[in-house]
């Protein structure tokens, strides 16, 4: 598989959404592309799960950031539309249930927005939470500016005096609690806007204040949800690389990257079966922490990985339902009562809550494909700790609250009773339902399939099943995480969750982006997208006639200025010519 006819060969270990956006990427600027990937399906965690016909979405099932997926599909001369692909709106984005048999919806209307947040926090609360928005928004462009369409390649990479500038302004040293708590004042609406920080698998106790930005786009841009399954992004994807020549072989897991004799270079994959592939270029979509542990010659860097803070894990059910549940919204957020105790239990202790705060998604409230007619799928998402090893399943348990000083709770266990861990999960999973809607699932379950941080583990080999890969702690991003390309071995590139700039679909493609056109650059190769942005209204200078953008508030403030000097100068000189003077 090596170079034939100058045309540079790339082989791409797992077809996630990282691996088959960077493979349609590299295809279009002329490598000859090839994915291998272990499992018989493509998307990794952005996959589906199948019964009868119920459809669950086995890991993200909210689309966010979407100028970042039209982006993707731009740059390979097309879009989503182009490709079949349908977003639906979820509204509200959100629906909130707490403990006292309330709830609270969020939504991208203003209008609704300012009635649910003066309930709770009175008239001035609403403006409060304008300023929290403006925050949040330039958190939001800064990050996407700054962050997401720059490589951090060394700590020289910070010094950038663009970058520099905004530090502060991102807030990196704050938690997103402690921004929120600045803008609302009741601990109802400090839970609302800070749940969020789960998605990146932290707590927003410790989630820096910069991704107040998640909030952001829910509120301003929406949750959105394709038709047929967020997987349809990943068919897309797969079927542009097609076009642009890429071979994809899936069941193919590998056994190791092959590296030179010199140790120097990246020449390849041994499959499981014995067979040696060869590329000149090799990008490793294989969880990060887990590709240098098991594919790579061990080293001391190694060793640390697998010693850094993760992500969180999680127990998700996925049940079909013999009618549908009106109650219950596409998106909802059951919050534990014992907030920040649940949080702390998961990402400081790593254990499972005996009361965890959980996430229920009913994709066939917005979806009719999802489920028969007069029923609902529904996948509920309860956020646990990692397992303690990466080799075991060894897990530290549930923590009640009549134990929580009984040090033998935190002691790992090395074979997990997760039958009763599971029922237990379930019990409470279902009261809190049952107690703050209403509605009983127990009996409307036709069936069940179960995830748990061992099956996340064994299925898409993810160090010790931490769902969202390495953690987003200030010393876990930009510089400090780990780099697209390897520091020694040449021709070995990392795109996915656990490298910059970081986890979720639409930040992979972000980088998907940013490791294309590195490796457009070390190879010599123009970058076709280059200079192609979407859209492009809006820049100083641009457009004609009445789009033409004209000098803003900081041109208006200057004449304001000058007008205020002269006007002083006049008014001055005639108080000294008619005041001063006389009483002189």
């Amino acid at each position: 598989m090596g170079e034939k006819g100058g045309q540079k060969t790339v082989l791409v270990i797992g077809a996630g959404v990282g691996g088959v956006a960077t493979a349609a990427r590299l295809a279009k600027a002329g490598f000859k592309v090839t994915v291998v990937e272990k499992n018989d399906f493509t998307g990794g965690r952005c996959s589906l799960i199948h019964h009868e016909r119920y459809r669950f979405d086995q890991g993200p099932s909210l689309l966010l950031l979407p100028h970042l997926f039209e982006e993707a599909f731009h740059d390979l001369d097309t879009s989503l539309e182009a490709e079949g692909i349908t977003l639906l709106k979820c509204e509200p984005n959100y629906k909130m249930w707490f403990g006292d048999g309330t709830s609270f919806r969020l939504s991208t209307d203003l209008a609704f927005m300012k009635r649910e947040i003066e309930k709770w926090e009175g008239k001035d609360g609403f403006e409060r939470y304008l300023s929290f928005l403006q925050e949040s928004h330039r958190h939001y462009e800064l990050s996407v500016t700054h962050v997401l369409r720059e490589n951090f390649t060394s700590l020289f990479s910070m010094l950038r005096p663009n970058f520099l500038r905004q530090l502060l302004v991102l807030h990196p040293f704050e938690s997103i609690w402690s921004r929120a708590s600045k803008y609302f004042w009741t601990e109802r609406l400090r839970r609302v806007f800070t749940f969020g920080s789960m998605y990146m698998g932290m707590s927003p106790f410790d989630a820096p204040g910069t991704y107040s930005l998640l909030q952001y786009t829910e509120l301003a841009e929406g949750i959105w949800y394709p038709i047929g399954g967020f997987h349809k992004i990943i068919e897309g994807l797969v079927t542009i690389g097609k076009r642009y020549g890429v071979s994809y072989h899936l069941s193919t897991p590998i056994a190791t990257i092959t590296i030179s004799p010199s140790q120097k270079r990246a020449t390849g994959v041994l499959l499981a079966n014995g067979t040696h592939l060869t590329a000149d270029i090799i990008i490793c979509n294989a969880d990060l922490v887990y590709a240098y542990t098991h594919l790579l010659p061990s080293t001391p860097y190694a060793t640390s990985l697998s010693t850094r803070a993760s992500s969180c894990s999680s127990i998700s059910f996925y049940w079909a339902l013999s009618q549908q549940v009106p109650q219950l919204s596409a998106h909802n957020i059951f919050l534990a009562d014992a907030y920040r105790e649940s949080f702390d239990s998961i990402f400081k202790r790593h254990l499972i809550p005996s009361q965890p705060s959980f996430y229920v998604n009913v994709p066939s409230r917005v979806d009719t494909t999802a489920a028969p007619a007069g029923t609902d799928a529904v996948v509920v998402l309860v956020p646990v700790g990692r397992l303690v090893s990466a080799d075991s399943a060894a897990h530290k348990g549930t923590l009640d609250a009549d134990t929580a000083s009984s040090s033998s709770n935190t002691n790992p266990t090395t074979n997990q009773d997760w039958p009763t861990v599971l029922a237990n999960a379930r019990t409470a999973v279902l009261a809190t339902i049952a107690s703050r809607t209403g509605v009983d699932l127990t009996s409307l379950i036709t069936h069940e399939i179960i995830n748990t941080p061992v099956t996340w583990r064994t299925l898409f080999n993810l160090d010790r099943g931490a769902i969202l890969g390495l953690s987003h702690s200030f010393f876990n991003v930009l510089c400090f995480r780990p780099g697209t390309k390897h520091r020694k071995i040449k021709s070995l590139y990392f795109v996915g969750a656990s490298t910059h700039p970081g986890t979720g679909v639409p930040i992979c493609l972000a980088g998907s982006k940013i490791v294309a056109e590195q490796i457009c650059g070390d190879a010599g190769v123009g970058v076709p997208w280059k200079g192609e942005g979407v859209g492009g209204k809006g820049k100083r200078g641009g457009g004609i006639g009445i789009d033409r953008v004209e000098g803003g508030p900081v041109v208006s403030l200057f004449r304001a200025l000058v007008i205020g000097i002269l006007l002083a100068i006049v008014l001055g000189w005639n108080y000294i010519d008619c005041g001063l003077l006389k009483d002189w």
